[in-house]
């Protein structure tokens, strides 16, 4: 019964992971934008939403109803101003200048926020839990898990039936035919960036509730979210969503076995999921 809780638990938190990777799935393997600042929009969201908090004295429920527009806003922005200059065949340009903008983004949030730690309460909803098979299953969690499951869901939805999915997919495989054909990539490439960052302020308010963040705190979301995108095959959203729920898994089983081998686990199914199908579990050659 031990580790089939470990295996649950992990279950639960590569659900976290899924919903940072699936915005970097449609960036990274859709568009094939590099965004080195991932990570850094999650903590800044969750800065913002924390302070918003604070200050209103709103619960969850309402951060994430103002967070969803305002990483939606700056999604849009980030695209328009920065990285339509950078996008193109090469995906060296468009590192560089996210490289450029995380550094700016950790300053700015060092700056403002200091380097404490902080998180979001959330009232019992933290501590209550359910009794599954057995297992006790804390309430917060299942609810991340639950939202993975619709965003993900959603967002496959909108790329395989809709006509911005269709226009968005023409676009990341030929943007010379694409815009021939009357689609408007830098529009298209904005609204898809805007739909990223707008999912990032979801995972940001269930990051805060879950457990803390600082500035300093973007670096570990960003390796968790890229490696969750390698292991299940850049281009699929669904792909990202089991690629972080295999990395959640990978890190809560190794911490049983010993608590300083988590994180040093998931790195190396990382790598074995490299080594073994570069492609990724759920995407072919």
């Amino acid at each position: 019964m031990k580790w089939v809780d470990a295996v649950v638990q992990g279950l639960l938190l590569g659900s976290l992971y899924a919903q940072y990777a699936i915005g970097m799935s449609l960036m990274f393997g859709v568009m094939r934008i590099v965004n080195i600042a991932h990570g850094d929009l999650v903590v800044l969201l969750a800065l913002i939403g924390i302070s918003i908090a604070a200050v209103l004295g709103l619960g969850p429920g309402f951060i994430v109803l103002l967070l969803v527009p305002i990483g939606a806003a700056v999604g849009w922005i980030l695209q328009r101003g920065i990285l339509n200059w950078a996008v193109g065949e090469d995906p060296l340009p468009s590192l560089i200048a996210t490289f450029g903008l995380s550094l700016a983004l950790q300053n700015f949030m060092l700056t403002v926020w200091q380097a404490d730690t902080r998180s979001l309460d959330a009232g019992a909803l933290t501590t209550r839990s359910v009794e599954l098979m057995g297992i006790h299953v804390g309430v917060l969690p299942l609810l991340i898990a639950v939202v993975a499951v619709v965003l993900t869901w959603s967002l496959h939805m909108a790329l395989k039936t809709t006509k911005f999915g269709r226009a968005l997919r023409a676009a990341a495989a030929d943007s010379v035919a694409a815009t021939i054909s009357g689609v408007n990539t830098k529009a298209i490439y904005a609204q898809a960036t805007a739909i990223a960052v707008a999912v990032l302020g979801i995972a940001a308010v269930f990051q805060a509730t879950r457990t803390t963040v600082s500035p300093s705190d973007g670096g570990a979301q960003l390796i968790y979210a890229f490696e969750a995108v390698i292991i299940g095959g850049m281009g699929s959203i669904w792909g990202a969503f089991v690629g972080g729920l295999i990395l959640g898994v990978a890190q809560v089983v190794g911490s049983r076995i010993d608590p300083g081998w988590g994180i040093l686990i998931g790195h190396l199914v990382f790598l074995l999921v490299l080594a073994w199908r570069p492609q990724g579990l759920l995407s072919r050659r």
